[in-house]
This record gives structure tokens, C-alpha cells and sequence, in this order.
């Protein structure tokens, strides 16, 4: 449940999941909901997510909104001053001092809402994900639905495992959203072929 805002109340929402869970939607479906009641609204992005629009976020069902492409924390800090309510996509690309920023921000009386990759393409916490997830008041874990057995998906699984960069931006063509049964199975499978 979305928590209502009262202007100088601040507090720190995180809405995870894999990919393709609906994280990006849920963000900005809450931002339009705060635009609506007339708050003053700050969207941000890290500079290195480019996949759709450069200064836009894009959903992957295409739901667009204006957003400030930041090329770290720092800079999100700089430019909170007049806005009320703040939102962050793609958090897991931030540098860690993205937590203090968060919590400096939330402590002045902002309402804060963070969405990002939980796990990175091998099941482990992503970034500054796990301690944004530590200091949030609300928490929404979203899933999406795996494309092998039509269970809940809590993994995005890479489709390209030769390669081992942490990141690497994509789509539906480079990761697919899998159940815990299948996300062994594949990882397990790539272990044999690869001989690691």
C-alpha cells in the first residue's frame, strides 16, 4: 500500500524486484499520483541508462516521464533543494553514496521513492540495493512471471553468460525473468558448459 505524503514528513520508499517485475511503472505511476496532488516532483536517473531515452524514463511497456539524468549521488543532492517528493529509477547503477543521500534527504522532510534491480545476473544483492532496502520505512518486492514455467520470477536471468560485466544494460533479448528452480538449472547447465 502507498503511503500518503504530508509535505516535511520525510521518509524512504523501495519498490525491487527482477527485471520486468513492473518496478519502473509502480515509480512512475507513484510520481504522477504525487504531481497530481501538486507536489513539487524531482525523477532521476543514473547517466548510464540510455536504453530507451536519454532523458526520459521509459518503462518497458512504455509509460514515459521527464527525468534528470545524474551522473552520480552527489548530484542528486545539489539539485533537491525545492522539490518535496523525489524519485530514482535504476538505482543499482548509483554509487554507494546514494545512501547517504537518500537518508540526508528523507531526514530534511522529502519523501523519497527508489526503484531498482534487488539481485544482479548472478543472484546476488545489486549495488547500494541492499542498503537502501535497510533504511527504507516501506519496502514493495515486486516479480514477474517466468517465462519457462509461468511461476513467480525472482531472477533476472542473462542470456548472454560469456559475458561477465556486471553491467550490462538490456531487454527481453539479453535477460528474461526465471523462477529459483530455473535460475539453478540454468546457472548449474552454464557451470558444465563453461567448465566453472
Amino acid at each position: 500500500m502507498e503511503p500518503l505524503f504530508s509535505p516535511g514528513t520525510g521518509w524512504i520508499e523501495v519498490i525491487c524486484g527482477g527485471m520486468f517485475s513492473g518496478k519502473t511503472e509502480e515509480l512512475l505511476r507513484r510520481i504522477r499520483r504525487a504531481q497530481i496532488a501538486g507536489q513539487r516532483v524531482l525523477l532521476v536517473k543514473p547517466e548510464v541508462d540510455t536504453r530507451y531515452h536519454p532523458k526520459a524514463i521509459v518503462s518497458h511497456d512504455h509509460t514515459t516521464l521527464e527525468a534528470q539524468p545524474l551522473p552520480n549521488a552527489e548530484a542528486l543532492y545539489a539539485l533537491s533543494e525545492p522539490y518535496q517528493v523525489i524519485g530514482i529509477d535504476e538505482a543499482q547503477f548509483f554509487d554507494l553514496g546514494i545512501v547517504d543521500v537518500v537518508n540526508q534527504l528523507a531526514d530534511e522532510g522529502k519523501r523519497v521513492i527508489v526503484a531498482g534491480l534487488d539481485m544482479d545476473y548472478r543472484g546476488r544483492p545489486f549495488g547500494p540495493m541492499p542498503y537502501l532496502l535497510a533504511i527504507a520505512e516501506f519496502v514493495t518486492k515486486l516479480h514477474a512471471i517466468c517465462v519457462h514455467t509461468g511461476q513467480l520470477a525472482h531472477y533476472s536471468y542473462r542470456r548472454a553468460p560469456e559475458n561477465d560485466d556486471l553491467i550490462l544494460l538490456g531487454s527481453q533479448r539479453q535477460y528474461e525473468p526465471v523462477s529459483r528452480k530455473v535460475f539453478v538449472q540454468l546457472r548449474q547447465r552454464e557451470k558444465l558448459f563453461h567448465g566453472g
